[in-house]
C-alpha cells in the first residue's frame, strides 16, 4: 500500500533522530533526568526504538504498532522536556522560550502520528 509522502517524512524524522542517539550520545546523556537509572542504556534503547518505529511506519503490517509506539514514546519524552525546563544545566543553553514551545510541539507530534491510524 502506498502512503502519503508526509508519513514517510515522519518515518525519516524518527529514523534520523534515532541515529543521532549513536552519533551524538553526549547530547542525550546531558538531558537525562538524574532520577532515571542507567542513562547510557536509556539513550541507546530510545535510539533503537526511534529507528525501529520509524522503519515500521513504512510497512502496512507494522504501521499501527509503530504509531502507538511513537505516541507512547512521545508521552514518555515529556519527562525529559520538563526536566530540561526545571534544570538549567540540563537545558544546555537552549533558551527557556524554546523549551516551553517544545511542550505544545510534543502534543502536535502526538496528533500528527495519530492521524495515520485511520489510513
Amino acid at each position: 500500500m502506498s502512503y502519503p509522502w508526509h508519513l514517510y517524512l515522519m518515518a525519516a524524522i524518527y529514523i534520523f533522530a534515532g541515529i543521532m542517539h549513536f552519533i551524538k550520545p553526549k547530547v542525550y546523556l546531558r538531558i537525562m533526568p538524574q532520577y532515571l537509572p542507567n542513562h547510557k542504556a536509556l539513550v541507546f534503547w530510545s535510539g533503537v526504538a526511534e529507528i525501529i518505529l520509524g522503519i515500521g511506519l513504512c510497512f502496512s503490517a507494522t504501521k499501527n504498532f509503530s504509531i502507538w509506539g511513537i505516541i507512547a514514546m512521545l508521552i514518555i519524552f515529556f519527562v525529559v522536556h520538563f526536566y530540561m525546563l526545571s534544570n538549567e544545566k540540563a537545558a544546555v543553553g537552549v533558551p527557556k522560550w524554546i523549551l516551553i514551545l517544545r511542550i505544545p510541539l510534543q502534543f502536535a507530534l502526538i496528533y500528527w502520528a495519530s492521524r495515520y491510524l485511520l489510513l
